[in-house]
This record gives structure tokens, sequence and C-alpha cells, in this order.
């Protein structure tokens, strides 16, 4: 028996060396969402029914760290179930082969061409940056901030009253999910009743933001402090700028706009805008206001912060803060007549400008299917299809509060969406159409012309 388990594992890697990288990763998180079903859908794991589809449902969006839910984590799951449940959080915000990856490097302190092609297919680097120095990064900021999480959420947990063993795992589970911007809680209501909780905010904020605006912030700042001639890569900046401009025009538009923040009372006004636009933005998912109470045109905004998402190479899902860059870019050279397409006075080269354009419009593509399969089979307002289907491509997690009661084929769409969003949407077009042959020679073709 270990001879043929020895053979079928033999076979097994080599079909896997046979797979673009795409593929890999498209049959690495499809391995971990379903092993988490199995496991999930164990009676010993359960304290409430659930149907296989809310467990398949609920291990999509774990892996995915999305955090929609059909069901209530803290109702249906017992400790050994909401445990599996953040092992798939911190593998879904870790990456593929990411740890693996790291223990490698510990030990041998060598990296396969196997693993270097897939993890530089699932994590796009500046040039300045090395995958061995990124990995490294990866884990170890992990570790800590996840740690520094869970020991400031027992403080304030503690002193809010909760006993002491619900407020050690509440604090470690909540500490995971909210680094990783996976967005599940074990309270029902998210962070509703901590709206005026200003250290709470601080402590997910903190954590949402600095997993959210990527390893690549995080290494290049990491190299900046450890050799002085290090300089801050483009990507760096890029992100740091658009972020910061992203929250204030969201928090501004919140703090003004939406009736339900503009009855908060003092500084709890400005806490709630704030942490609106973060969860939004950040994808983290949690909520201390209920946005199926929001108006349409501010619906409309969290849309598109949950649209853009943060920054490439982190744990928040959009089509990044670098592809709207590179997009904004493209139709700023075209307005202004420019040869090149430049941002900040640097040239951006064209293989990224093909790339950004490309997941820019394939993203919009999903997300209007999506909304329309949606749409037809289920009776809701279009903003809130609109809004969970943003939510599930985007990896949020926020809800006006419909996901439960979607019907069994929207289900579906949505945990189709929600590995999309974590796969990354061109992976996943690569995954399912790259040819293992070579591309068609150039010269089969003929050239012409189209008018746009």
């Amino acid at each position: 028996m270990p001879n043929k388990f020895q053979q079928l594992a033999k076979k097994y890697a080599l079909l896997k060396k046979g797979w673009t990288p795409q593929q890999n990763l498209f049959y690495g998180f499809s391995t971990y969402i379903i092993l988490g079903f199995i496991l999930l859908c164990l009676p010993i794991f359960q304290k409430g029914n659930a149907s296989i589809l809310d467990h398949l449902f609920i291990s999509t969006s774990a892996v995915s760290t999305t955090g929609l839910v059909t069901v209530s984590i803290f109702d249906t799951y017992n400790f050994f179930g909401q445990l599996i449940i953040m092992i798939l959080i911190q593998l879904g915000g870790i990456g593929y082969l990411t740890f693996t990856t790291f223990m490698l490097l510990s030990t041998t302190r060598k990296m396969t061409l196997w693993h270097k092609k897939i993890l530089s297919t699932e994590f796009t680097l500046p040039k300045t940056i090395k995958i061995n120095d990124f990995i490294k990064s990866v884990i170890l900021f992990t570790l800590i901030m996840e740690l520094i999480g869970a020991i400031l959420f027992f403080i304030a947990f503690k002193s809010n009253g909760m006993p002491l063993w619900e407020a050690v795992w509440s604090s470690v589970f909540h500490s995971v999910s909210t680094f990783c911007t996976a967005g599940f809680s074990l309270f029902n209501n998210s962070f509703m009743d901590y709206v005026d909780d200003h250290f709470i905010n601080f402590i997910i904020s903190m954590l949402a933001i600095c997993g959210s605006l990527g390893f690549i912030v995080i290494t290049d700042f990491g190299l900046w402090i450890k050799k002085k001639a290090h300089e801050l890569s483009f990507t760096t900046k890029i992100i740091l700028y658009g972020f910061l401009i992203l929250l204030t025009f969201g928090t501004t538009f919140f703090y003004f706009f939406e009736p339900t923040i503009s009855e908060l009372s003092g500084s709890s006004r400005f806490l709630g805008a704030f942490f609106q636009t973060m969860t939004a933005m950040t994808t983290v998912g949690f909520n201390t206001v209920d946005f199926g109470l929001f108006t349409q045109a501010m619906m409309l905004i969290c849309i598109f912060l949950m649209y853009i998402g943060a920054s490439p190479s982190g744990t928040a899902g959009g089509i990044k803060i670098t592809t709207l860059t590179a997009v904004f870019a493209i139709m700023k050279s075209q307005l202004t007549g420019s040869k090149n397409i430049t941002f900040l006075g640097r040239i951006i080269p064209f293989e990224r400008l093909y790339i950004a354009t490309s997941a820019f419009i394939f993203y919009t593509v999903i997300i209007l299917i999506g909304t329309f399969l949606i749409t037809i089979t289920n009776d809701f307002k279009f903003e809130n299809i609109l809004f969970e289907v943003a939510s599930a491509l985007g990896t949020v997690g926020i809800s006006t509060g419909i996901t439960g009661d979607i019907n069994t084929f929207g289900k579906i769409v949505i945990i189709v969406l929600m590995f999309i969003g974590r796969l990354g949407v061109l992976t996943f077009g690569l995954a399912i159409w790259s040819r293992s042959t070579k591309d068609e020679n150039e010269t089969s073709f003929l050239k012409d012309d189209i008018a746009v």
C-alpha cells in the first residue's frame, strides 16, 4: 500500500508540473475549498443544521476571504468547525503555497523553479522586490500582526465584559479574519454593537489596512528600513497615494450624504463614515451600520469602492488601485495627445498596461454577467443584487441582507464569483483557456484596421 501511495504521489506531482501556473492556482484553491467543504459537512463539527450548499458556500467564502454567509457561523458550527473556518481563512489569506515555500526557504534556502513560477503568477511584484524576500515578509508580517491583533482584541472584548475563554477565542478568530480581510465574525450582526467603540474600530481598521495595502508595500518598507539606499518602488507610491485619496473621498461622501451615518452623534459620525469606507476598500467585510438602509447614491459609492479594492499581492480584492491608475493613465494620455503613457512622471510599461486593461474589462464583464444571472432568477431590488455581486467578486463580504434568501442557482453564482475573485479574473481566465502549446505564428494573421 505505501508503494502505491508513493506512485500516485509521484504521478500527481508530474501532472502538476505539466499544468500552467494559473492552472496550479486554480486546482490548488479548489482543493482547499473541497477539503474544507468535506470537513464542514461532518456532524462532529456542527451544532446547528445547514444544507450541503451552505457548507460549500461557507468553505468558498472562507478560502476566498470574502465573508458572505448564508448561515450563522456561531450558531451552525461548534468550536472545531469554527477552527476549520479560521484555518481556511488563513490559507486563503496568505495564498497558495506561500507557507510551504516559507518552510522550504527556512530549511534549504532554495526555491524550486516550479514554486517560483506559481508564486510569481499569484503575486505580481515590481522588479525591485525579490520573491524570496517577499515570501519571508508575508509570513513574518502576518504572524506578527495577527498576534498583536489578538492581544488588542482580547483587551477590548474583556473590557466589554466578555467571559475569559470566549474572549480568547473571539480575539484569535477575529484577528485572523480581520488581517486576512475575510469579514467572518462570530457575532451575528458583525460589529454593529460596537459602532461607538473607538478602540475596536481602531483595531479592525489597523489590521485591515495593513493586510489590504499588501505585502508589496510592507516588503518595500522593510527593505527601505534595512537598507537606506533602497528606494520605495513606484508601485508602493501609487498604492499609498491612491488609497489615501479614495479613503478621503469615501469618508467625505458617507459623512455628509448618508442619513444612516448622519444620525450618529459627535465623533461616532466620522468614525462610522470612515469605517464603512475602509471596510469597502480593504474588503474586510465588517460593518458597524446596516448597509441595507443606505440610500441608492451611497450604495453606488460603496460599489465603486468595492470594485476598486486596494493593493495587488495583498489580502484585498477588487481590480486594485494600480489597475485603476493604469487605466486612468491611458485615458489621460489619449486626452492630452501624449505618445507615452505616464503617471507621476514615470512611463508605464506596455505589458503592464495590457494586463491592467484586460483585467479592467474582464472584471467588469463578470460583474455584469453575475448581476444578470441573479436578476433573472431572484426577485430583489436591482441595486441590492449589484451590491451583492460586487461584494462577492471583490471578496468584500458586506451585504444588504439578501445573501441567505438568494435561491439555489443564485448561491451557486455567488460561489463562483467568490472563487474567481480570490483567484483573480485574469488568472481564472488563463487557467480555463490557456493553451499548453505555443502561440500561433503571428504571420498567419492578416493585419487590418478598426475604427474606434
